[in-house]
This record gives structure tokens, C-alpha cells and sequence, in this order.
């Protein structure tokens, strides 16, 4: 280990190290963004057509519920698998980073769904009965309630989600995804070079510590409930001026 202190160790595999820093990076970022807009809208459905919801609809509610909780019972490296067809279809190649972004959306979407819909469950229903009794559509109470009411607790769920595609895209690397997890498999395990395994460990730790800290203190910042004087959820006053413009 005390090749991780040695200036050789840092000149042969530094460049390495921040290649596949990057290409983790890379994964991460552009799989969590269609990862959102597939996940985003199936969460507010979810929500929507519940038994309770403002638009019920058991069939949608239960066949969206069931393809979710198909797509968040198949293990992330037998999904990448499976769909490998699927992938080179889309992207043209089943490996490295382009490889790896496909099924790490198709992994991420069902779990960020279910994210999304336990954020906007946590609205006070009085708030959206008002905006409905306001005359508000859907959409305006989509847009305009759920959303902005519930941005703390997205917020945190984004960073929980963000975290789980960087554990995914390790797991990648065990087919050739590239990115850090590639590197610890290639050199700290195939070549049994611990010093590698270490520090891809400790670089994959200081992501997640600051993924989790920056999202934590965006939350804390935006939610309202922690300011002096403030309680959950909004007046009839401002209620009104959000939809009354609209109108």
C-alpha cells in the first residue's frame, strides 16, 4: 500500500486514474439525466392514479406499478446482460461508456420512479384539495403543488439516485464499461494489485461524500420548513396568487 505514497505509482497510473474518474463522471451524469426523464413523469403517473390520487385510474396504476417493480427486481449486471442487443441497437456498441449509459437508464428509471412518487406522497393533501377547489388543472397542480411543495425531499432523492448509478457504473466495469469499477477489476483484482483496488475505492468514497454533501445542503437550503416562522406548505393567499395568473 505504501505504493499509493510513491510519485511512480502516481506518474504510471494517475493518467489512468483520471480517465476513468472521468468516464465514471460521464456515465453517471448523462444516465441520470434520461434516467429522470423517464422516471420523473412515471412517478408523477404514479401519483396521479393511485386509489387516492386526483386522477384514479387503477388499470394505469397498476400495470405502471408492476413494469416498475419488475424493472427494480432484476440485478443491475444480469440486466446489462440481458439487453445487450437492445443496447447496441440504440448505441451502436455493447461496451464502454456509450455501452453502459443504456442500461444503467433502463436500471434507473423504475427506482427513481419510486423516488419520485414517495417525494410527492409526502404533500399535504389539504394543499392539493385547495388548489383543485381553485379550479387549478392538473398540470398547474403538477407543476405549481407537488413539485415546488416537495423539492427538498426530490432533491435528496437525486442525491440518493445519483449514488446508486455511480454504484452501477462500477458494477459496469466488470463487462468493459470503463470508468473506475474497470479499473479496479482490471488491475486490482485480474492483476492482483491491491494499491489500485484501494484507490479507486477511496476515489468512488470521495464522490459519493460529495454528491451527498452538495445535494444535502441544496435541500436544507430550499426547505422552507426549516425556516423560523415558516410550516409546511403555503397559505390561501399565495395559493391563489399562484393559480390566479394562470387563469
Amino acid at each position: 500500500m505504501a505504493d499509493l505514497l510513491t510519485a511512480e505509482f502516481w506518474t504510471k497510473y494517475g493518467p489512468l486514474l483520471l480517465d476513468g474518474t472521468v468516464d465514471t463522471l460521464v456515465m453517471t451524469g448523462i444516465s441520470t439525466v434520461f434516467a429522470y426523464l423517464l422516471g420523473l413523469p412515471l412517478g408523477v403517473a404514479l401519483i396521479l392514479t393511485q386509489p387516492h390520487g386526483i386522477r384514479p385510474n387503477n388499470v394505469i396504476y397498476k400495470v405502471l406499478g408492476w413494469i416498475i417493480n419488475v424493472g427494480r427486481s432484476l440485478p443491475f449486471i444480469i440486466l446489462m446482460v440481458a439487453i445487450m442487443d437492445f443496447t447496441k441497437l440504440i448505441v451502436g456498441t455493447k461496451i464502454g461508456v456509450r455501452g453502459a449509459i443504456v442500461p444503467l437508464v433502463v436500471s434507473a428509471a423504475p427506482f427513481i420512479a419510486r423516488m419520485v412518487e414517495t417525494s410527492l406522497s409526502e404533500v399535504d393533501a389539504g394543499v392539493v384539495e385547495a388548489a383543485q377547489s381553485m379550479g387549478a388543472s392538473t398540470f398547474q397542480i403538477v407543476w405549481k403543488v407537488y413539485l415546488p411543495e416537495s423539492k427538498p425531499s426530490l432533491v435528496l432523492g437525486g442525491a440518493i439516485s445519483i449514488v446508486t448509478i455511480l454504484a452501477y457504473t462500477a458494477i459496469a466495469g466488470a463487462i468493459g464499461a470503463g470508468g473506475l469499477g474497470d479499473l479496479a477489476i482490471r488491475y486490482g483484482y485480474q492483476r492482483r494489485y491491491p494499491p489500485m483496488l484501494l484507490v479507486t475505492v477511496i476515489f468512488l468514497i470521495v464522490l459519493v461524500q460529495l454528491i451527498q454533501s452538495v445535494f444535502s445542503h441544496v435541500s436544507a437550503r430550499i426547505d422552507k420548513r426549516l425556516d423560523s416562522g415558516h410550516k409546511k406548505g403555503f397559505g390561501p393567499l399565495e395559493m391563489l396568487a399562484r393559480f390566479t395568473h394562470t387563469k
